[in-house]
């Protein structure tokens, strides 16, 4: 893809979905001692969503899993939407978008595993982690250079943002809330 043609793309973005595990954590399944399952998060996707959302795009995510952990971290960064158990991503956004009144033009989707296959081309622009499967990352439309885990979420809410020319409102708005705090 073109760097106009990407450009294009991400200005029609009026809302981001994330996969959870593997692009919001690092894919690992970690358990304790007494079977608590673990996941790591990064603050920096959490920064990401709020960019997005000071800018007026609408942040969410799609998962096949469940659970209470999953469900405290799309709050904390403040998501406007999840979807969980999610069996098939395609009737999902297809869903999505029939109840909003959207187009398919208008989201980005951030994947890394077989699992979001159906999603490639059924949306305006897919971005897959730099550690995705090796299908995915050959077809996505962009990926990034962060792993999942690490930020994924951000490094996209940067691309998107900077296209659409509102990234430094974004930012300021983003340290003025900060400082108020």
């Amino acid at each position: 893809m073109t760097e106009a043609e990407m450009k294009k793309r991400c200005r029609a973005i009026q809302v981001v979905i994330t996969d959870v595990d593997g692009v919001l954590t690092d894919g690992g399944m970690y358990y304790s001692e007494s079977g608590d399952e673990l996941k790591k998060f990064n603050v920096r996707d959490g920064v990401g969503c709020v960019l997005l959302q000071l800018a007026g795009i609408k942040v969410g995510a799609f998962t096949g899993e469940a659970g209470k952990l999953i469900e405290r971290r799309t709050k904390k960064i403040g998501a406007d939407f999840l979807f969980t158990e999610v069996r098939d991503k395609l009737a999902c956004l297809n869903e999505y978008l029939s109840e909003n009144n959207l187009t398919k033009d208008c989201v980005a989707y951030i994947g890394d595993e077989i699992n979001d296959y159906s999603l490639l081309g059924s949306v305006g622009l897919f971005f897959a982690v730099a550690d995705a499967n090796d299908l995915i990352r050959q077809e996505a439309d962009f990926t990034l250079q962060t792993r999942g885990g690490e930020g994924a979420l951000r490094e996209a809410a940067q691309l998107i943002l900077t296209a659409q020319e509102k990234l430094t409102q974004a930012l300021e708005m983003y340290l003025q809330r900060q400082s108020m705090s």
